[in-house]
């Protein structure tokens, strides 16, 4: 017989259930979990055009350790000790913080049952979401092993949503997300989403490589990834030229011969009205103030206004008085394969200098830009603001609106440029870009005291563009002005 003390007993016994659990239970349940995780993904990977890669499945930890241990990473974490003058350990510690901070924590799950669901709910919520051109022959021509890369102009932060709703039948998208979305909260979120975080200022020689070798990596692996090259929102609402950062991470180790090709899909996104307009408006006010443009104001995060704007929108609905924001539309260009590129142009992106490397991404950059630019779809909304932009302060009566109006699809349709026409009824669309221009006093009639919110003007009316609201309807028109 041993006798024990009863609070040796309870000790013991609490060590040994914990035991039980750590050393027995709890991997048998990870190792179930696991199963039916990776069984969930095969099955997944048979309904999607473009596959879920092993890389974007691997453990997070070990992606970091791989990365840290890139040769050109330790090569660039050597030199930053040496530069700096710190210890190679600082420096180590340094790239680390670097690594968690880009590495995302992807989870299939998060993304097709949370991620895609709310933004499916969203976009619908807030616009008449519709799909414009696609040319789905060329996009099921495809190498399946391909690294595809969707190529997307940037009007607004609901991009991000509304693309991977659209493209959630076909992938799961990796995006690179900005400084904004670093917030308690979403972080997580958007992590296990499968984006990844980029500090757009940073002139840090250590952290431009550490993030240049994941999308590197990432590319290889054949990540499907989605990127904006324009490298932040639209101020004026017209297209932004290029920048060359994460193109040129992609391309610039480009083997043509390897096994794996390098897939551009071009992308156009437009909207009867972005949420943020206003806010890039003051934004480009600001920017054009010398004193404060160097330090190039970007939209961040603020919950107080989130919550402001959200009360107000519930409000409107409780009295019956929201409406949704129009359309919104997505159209996807011709595939441009990078190994074809090359092969016409009979270059190899490794044996160029550095000078002729350079000019070759830049070229390719602004040739994916311009076919981004043919796919812009053309919206309700943007062809009634260029009409009323380009009469300015001349009242124009209905019918003289709908000929200009006719006069711009007609040109449009010349073109082979998509326009969204809602129910096939040219009349309609634009009573539908009018009305949504009339409700925010962008544009101004004499009947609007009068008349229904939503009612279609009556005869012998006239509308002007508001002279208070000129940029914002320089906005709306930007988006399409590239087509002309």
């Amino acid at each position: 017989m041993v006798t024990l003390p009863l609070w040796a007993v309870v000790a013991l016994g609490a060590f040994a259930v914990l035991a039980i659990l750590d050393r027995i239970l709890v991997p048998s349940l990870r190792w179930a979990l696991e199963r039916r995780a990776y069984a969930a993904i095969d099955e997944l990977n048979t309904r999607l055009r473009l596959k879920i890669q092993p890389f974007k499945l691997a453990k997070r930890r070990a992606l970091i350790d791989s990365l840290l241990f890139d040769p050109e990473v330790l090569a660039a974490i050597e030199a930053h000790a040496k530069e700096m003058g710190v210890p190679r350990d600082v420096s180590m510690q340094k790239a680390k913080t670097y690594a968690r901070e880009i590495v995302p924590a992807f989870s299939a799950y998060t993304y097709f049952s949370v991620g895609t669901r709310a933004a499916r709910w969203l976009s619908q919520a807030l616009y008449r979401v519709r799909l414009g051109y696609l040319n789905d022959a060329a996009l099921k021509a495809v190498d399946p092993d391909a690294a595809v890369v969707f190529v997307i102009n940037h009007r607004s932060n609901m991009d991000y949503v509304l693309v991977t709703y659209v493209a959630s039948s076909s992938s799961a998208l990796s995006y690179a997300v900005g400084e904004w979305a670093q917030v308690w909260g979403l972080k997580s979120l958007i992590s296990s989403m499968g984006a990844y975080f980029i500090r757009r200022d940073s002139r840090d020689p250590l952290y431009r490589r550490i993030l240049a070798r994941y999308v590197h990596m990432a590319t290889s692996a054949g990540v499907t990834q989605a990127v904006f090259p324009e490298g932040g929102l639209t101020r004026d609402g017209a297209l932004r030229p290029p920048k060359l950062g994460l193109l040129s991470y992609m391309v610039s180790g480009f083997d043509p011969k390897a096994a794996r090709d390098v897939v551009f899909i071009p992308v156009g996104v437009n909207y009867d009205r972005v949420l943020e307009d206003r806010i890039q408006i003051g934004a480009l006010a600001v920017e054009a103030n010398p004193d404060v443009a160097a330090r190039g104001p970007r939209f961040r995060f603020n919950p107080l206004v989130l919550v402001g704007f959200l009360a107000k929108n519930a409000w409107l609905a409780v009295r019956g008085r929201w409406y949704r924001y129009g359309y919104a539309c997505v159209s996807f260009g011709a595939p441009v394969s990078l190994r074809d590129h090359l092969w016409r142009r009979g270059l190899d992106l490794r044996s160029l200098s550095p000078e002729a490397r350079t000019r070759e991404i830049e070229r390719l950059g602004h040739m994916l830009m311009a076919e981004v630019g043919h796919v812009v779809p053309v919206l309700p909304v943007p062809m009634v603001a260029r009409v009323m932009l380009e009469a300015g302060d001349h009242a124009l009566t209905p019918f003289e609106l709908k000929g200009r109006v006719f006069e711009i699809i007609e040109q449009l349709e010349a073109r082979s440029v998509y326009i969204h026409i809602p129910r096939a009824d040219r009349d309609y669309a634009i009573d539908v870009g009018l009305r949504m221009l009339v409700m925010r006093k962008v544009v101004l009639t004499g009947a609007a005291a009068r008349a229904s919110v939503g009612a279609v003007a009556a005869d012998g009316e006239s509308y002007r563009a508001n002279p208070d609201e000129k940029l914002l309807l320089t906005y709306y028109a930007n988006s399409i002005a590239h087509h002309f």
